[in-house]
């Protein structure tokens, strides 16, 4: 293949493409059939046009003035009123040739943009007086182009219907004639008695603007409200980054984490679809998901896929890791501090963001995830509130800290242990305290959504214990280890997932601010250690995150996760449609 770059003009492309066919016994035909297209000189001028209008838009030139003509025939009226040089005499002839008069008008117009067709006034016989409730007249502009529309003959009402629309022609650019509509006359004649093929002939013969008479099809509008989806996007996605678009201007941007509006799904290919929230109503072509994912696969054959990102470090927060080193810090409400120093013994398969060979055959890849809106009846349990963080966070202090001003309104799951209980410890508040015997039968039976050993004993926090919380009516809050999400993130729990990071001045440490624990004995290896490991889990484990909370001092960090959990129980979430979906 010839190498081009960026500043490669198409006609220059196309020129390196055309001298790099050489026919080969097997496909001669086809080569030399694309080696003559290619040399065309009409698609080489095609070309040249399309770079001059390109080079145009990037220029934005304006016009000086809107009216050039009319300061042409100005002037060409001053120089008549006088004695002429032989330039003056040279400039009259040029402003009076038709050509230059032509240049110029066209030139107003362009400046004024004037480019809407001036239509004839509607006929004052037309007949309005039919009984329907609803009739649209629709006036259409068309050259020698066919109107891009069949009909038919219903034949239980023998009633005149449009049955087909093509994309592109007159009729679907106008946007004013769907599927289904009934057509009652064109240009004044009625047509309800006419035959299909003299209808059709009527209107490719009409040239310049033809009047449509239409009872409109309401029935096919309420189907397509019916079809609309939402899907959030778990990919980000750039149209002009995307040589597979039909049309790069008619694609839709969006990030990770977007909602989008699905309005038509007839391609297979690219789907029509809107961002929840944006003002602009036009749809936009987004990739389907069967192309996104065939063209994904496809890549990962290649080697172009890019493998998925480990987290090679840890994600605990270091302080709260030295936090549980000493007997005396271990309890109830410092298990999430504990499950970061211990080593996990679960045996799992890979998690998302855990090294492993990507198999093109067994991969899912993510692409939408289909979505509604949901709030919790009063007669349904609150919403499970998960909380992960990265290096730095401090969210075992942030769930302490909601659950202590509200201990009414929030719970904490009791985790399990086999140690012995301590003389001030109580069953089933600190902990709950069970034989080893007892926690690997659990382990056995998927009781744990995570557990560990810690100086020879086990810990873990346990399913029955959430949902004890959650049976009392009760915001269950809780901070585990994002390879867990998968285990939580089900229909019975309908989680809300909130990222906890840091905000992290590299280079400015001071601006950590002296109300921060992140600003005691903090090195300036550690803020990039808590960089790299909030942009990790954000890779990594984001497009589970309904909401991403960045910590500037812990009590703006608390102000901001009460405000977040009050919405979460008043105003409707966006979340998978399976979990909704009896």
């Amino acid at each position: 293949m010839p190498i081009v770059s960026a500043s490669t003009g198409l006609h220059e492309t196309l020129a390196l493409l055309t001298s790099q066919l050489h026919p080969d016994a097997n496909h001669k035909e086809d080569l030399v059939f694309l080696k003559d297209v290619f040399s065309e000189k009409s698609l080489g001028y095609l070309m040249k046009i399309h770079e001059k209008l390109k080079q145009y838009e990037k220029q934005s030139p304006t016009p000086v003035l809107h009216s050039a003509s009319y300061l042409a025939e100005d002037l060409a009226e001053e120089l008549q009123n006088g004695p002429l040089e032989d330039d003056e005499r040279e400039l009259l002839l040029l402003l009076s040739t038709p050509h230059l008069k032509a240049v110029l008008s066209a030139h107003d117009t362009v400046a004024q943009k004037n480019f809407d067709p001036i239509l004839p006034p509607l006929p004052e016989d037309l007949d309005d007086d039919l009984e329907e409730e609803s009739v649209k007249i629709v006036r259409l502009v068309k050259n020698k182009e066919p109107l891009g529309a069949t009909i038919r003959r219903d034949e239980a009402t023998g009633a005149v219907i449009v049955a087909r629309i093509m994309r592109g022609g007159a009729a679907d650019r106008s946007g004013l004639v769907h599927v289904g509509d009934e057509l009652r006359e064109v240009n004044g004649n009625l047509i309800t008695h006419k035959r299909p093929d003299e209808i059709s002939q009527i209107l490719s013969q009409s040239q310049g603007s033809i009047t449509l008479k239409i009872i409109p099809a309401v029935v096919e509008e309420d189907k397509l409200k019916e079809s609309r989806v939402y899907l959030r996007a778990l990919f980000d996605y750039t149209p002009f980054d995307d040589k597979a678009t039909p049309c790069q201007e008619a694609g839709l941007p969006f990030k990770r984490g977007d909602i989008l509006q699905v309005v038509s799904q007839e391609d297979t290919t690219w789907w029509q679809a809107k961002k929840v929230g944006d003002c602009n109503l036009r749809a936009a072509l987004i990739p389907s998901t069967q192309f996104q994912e065939r063209r994904l696969r496809y890549r990962m054959k290649m080697g172009s896929f890019p493998a998925p990102v480990s987290p090679k470090t840890p994600t605990y927060d270091r302080a709260e890791r030295e936090d549980c080193d000493s007997d005396g810090a271990l309890n109830g409400k410092d298990i999430a501090s504990l499950r970061r120093s211990f080593r996990l013994k679960k045996d799992r398969q890979a998690a998302p963001g855990e090294a492993h060979t990507p198999d093109a055959n067994h991969t899912d890849f993510l692409i939408y995830e289909e979505v509604t809106q949901y709030l919790p009846r009063p007669s349904e349990r609150p919403r499970l509130i998960v909380l992960i963080g990265s290096l730095g966070a401090r969210i075992t202090e942030l769930k302490q800290k909601v659950i202590a001003e509200n201990p009414r309104h929030y719970g904490l799951a009791v985790p399990h242990t086999t140690r012995a209980r301590k003389c001030h410890e109580r069953e089933g508040v600190e902990y709950h305290f069970i034989t080893k015997a007892a926690f690997e039968a659990d382990i056995q039976n998927g009781k744990f959504i995570e557990y560990g050993e810690y100086k020879d004993n086990l810990y873990g926090t346990g399913l029955e214990s959430i949902n004890r919380v959650l049976d009392q009516n009760k915001v269950c809050l809780v901070d585990v280890q994002p390879e867990a999400l998968k285990t939580l993130r089900t229909a019975d729990f309908k989680p809300f997932i909130i990222f906890a990071r840091p905000r992290i001045y590299v280079t400015q440490k001071k601006q950590l601010g002296s109300s921060s624990s992140l600003s005691l004995g903090i090195t300036e290896e550690d803020l990039q250690e808590m960089k790299q490991s909030a942009e990790r889990m954000e890779e990594c484990y984001g497009h589970w995150v309904d909401y991403v909370l960045v910590k500037e001092d812990p009590v703006s960090a608390l102000a901001e996760l009460q405000v977040v959990l009050e919405r979460v129980q008043m105003e409707p979430q966006w979340v998978p449609v399976s979990w909704v979906r009896s």
